[in-house]
């Protein structure tokens, strides 16, 4: 939801002027490194970005990163056209590991937290699982649904941007995920991850002041209810800057022993990391509300779902930690 979020500076009557000096000091690095990822992404660069996305060989076992798509469901990619909370606070994520760029989907959560904004994708989105390194250059985009941004030319790609840009501050991802070693059945079960981003965008303000934010759920959810999932394929048929859905019941992953969810959906390499939600409204005054609960994950060759990790207690711990977290971080290690 929308909400206001005020700041409040404590002041120590001894060591003031130390802890001044410090936060000033701290304060001019992070818009500096905020200032050099908005530099980076020339739209020559964003041109080159491609998805991320992983899809499993039910015969060999093996997942490959490659892009994906899948064919059934009650509505398996179609353009959101309602607007509402959901449009603001999906958004596309730029990023690179090593010399590639790359694209996905993440989306803002509420936190409760003054000074700071939470963002949830997928693990693959911001970590490395086979370098076990984080990615760099971590951008995100609200809104981007279909904006004109022409990537050719001169001129910031971000300023082209209905709002701007956001960069991160600090990334969580869990251990199991971590040292999985590759993307494989371990990192599945915990492909998720929260970034936390401060100031921004071209009014250089709070991400979820700026677009509102949604609710997120911890708990395994129940079979057969009716969800929503979201996301920027950017493959084949999609272009990258129109905001996707998926509708149908939920089910879990026979072949993962049931420990991840299933969700007929034909979004192609692009919609990693966008948001599953249940008590999702498409219509009226509270179209494009609900609850977050898992994240568009990975998929089978030839399959006609999608899947997502489960939120659960080490979800929660994860984005407890990513409100008071200043470095990148993985979780339980």
């Amino acid at each position: 939801m929308r909400r206001t979020i005020i700041s409040i500076m404590l002041l120590v009557a001894m060591g003031v002027v130390g802890l001044g000096t410090t936060s000033q000091a701290e304060s001019t690095s992070r818009v500096q490194n905020h200032e050099q990822i908005v530099k980076f992404w020339t739209k020559a660069r964003v041109a080159k970005a491609v998805s991320r996305d992983f899809v499993r060989n039910p015969t060999t076992g093996k997942y490959l990163e490659k892009n994906r798509r899948f064919d059934s469901g009650y509505v398996t990619g179609a353009s959101w056209e309602s607007g509402g909370e959901v449009q603001g606070t999906t958004g596309k994520v730029l990023f690179s590991m090593g010399s590639r760029y790359y694209v996905c989907t993440a989306n803002v959560v509420g936190d409760g937290v003054a000074g700071r904004s939470i963002i949830s994708t997928a693990a693959h989105c911001v970590f490395d699982e086979v370098k076990g390194v984080f990615a760099d250059n971590w951008m995100f985009v609200p809104d981007y649904d279909n904006q004109p941004v022409a990537l050719t030319g001169d001129g910031s790609f971000c300023d082209s941007t209905l709002y701007g840009c956001w960069t991160a501050q600090a990334t969580i991802v869990s251990n199991n995920y971590a040292t999985a070693g590759s993307f494989n059945n371990q990192a599945v079960l915990s492909d998720y991850a929260f970034v936390a981003v401060e100031q921004g965008g071209k009014s250089l303000t709070h991400l979820d002041v700026e677009v509102g934010s949604q609710p997120i759920a911890f708990a395994e959810e129940d079979f057969e209810i009716n969800i929503w999932s979201f996301g920027y394929p950017a493959a084949r048929k999609y272009k990258g800057a129109d905001l996707t859905y998926c509708n149908g019941l939920l089910y879990f992953d026979v072949r993962m022993d049931y420990q991840t969810y299933q969700l007929g959906c034909n979004m192609t390499g692009g919609a990693s990391g966008g948001p599953w939600f249940k008590d999702f409204s498409n219509e009226g005054i509270t179209a494009g509300e609900g609850t977050q609960f898992s994240v568009n994950s990975y998929g089978y060759s030839n399959s006609k779902n999608m899947y997502g990790p489960i939120f659960g207690t080490e979800t929660e711990s994860m984005f407890n930690t990513a409100q008071t977290m200043t470095v990148n971080t993985i979780f339980g290690s």
